[in-house]
């Protein structure tokens, strides 16, 4: 039988170590606690720590299989295709948008990969969001990057 008591040590180490551990080490690390308690582990820790049960079984299960290496070193911690999607799969029109509005004031020889716009990403932002595109300009300085253009130009125009 788990007690408060019980609960409480565990809530104490989970403080100590919780700035030192990812998502995986955490989920790594209740899992082990759960299963060092036994019958009613899981739900100790889950009281303790905070995370859920389903986390912690996911753990589990992969402390019995041994799937994971102990150390995640170049290993991802989320899963592939976790995340916000590009804009450019929302609304794909945006690139051909912003290349209509840079290519009037684009500098530098088309065949070079050296090329750069006059018009600052905010400006950039305003036009494309005036034509119905949401979007940043932190957004519009990536995607100028990916289309490569630089945002400064030489000093010989």
């Amino acid at each position: 039988m788990i007690d408060t008591d019980m609960i409480e040590v565990l809530r104490r180490k989970f403080t100590r170590l919780r700035s030192e551990l990812n998502e995986r080490g955490r989920r790594r690390w209740a899992a082990s606690e759960a299963l060092e308690w036994g019958h009613g582990g899981i739900k100790a820790v889950a009281q303790a720590t905070g995370l859920g049960e389903r986390t912690i079984r996911r753990g589990c299960q992969e402390l019995r299989d041994d799937h994971a290496p102990a150390s995640p070193a170049g290993r991802r911690i989320r899963r592939a295709g976790g995340g916000r999607k590009p804009l450019q799969t929302h609304d794909p029109a945006l690139v051909s948008a912003l290349e209509a509005l840079v290519e009037p004031t684009t500098r530098g020889d088309p065949m070079s990969p050296l090329r750069w716009t006059c018009k600052s990403t905010r400006k950039l932002a305003t036009a494309l969001t005036g034509q119905g595109h949401q979007v940043s300009h932190t957004t519009v300085a990536q995607l100028l990057a990916d289309l490569d253009y630089s945002l400064q130009g030489t000093r010989k125009t």
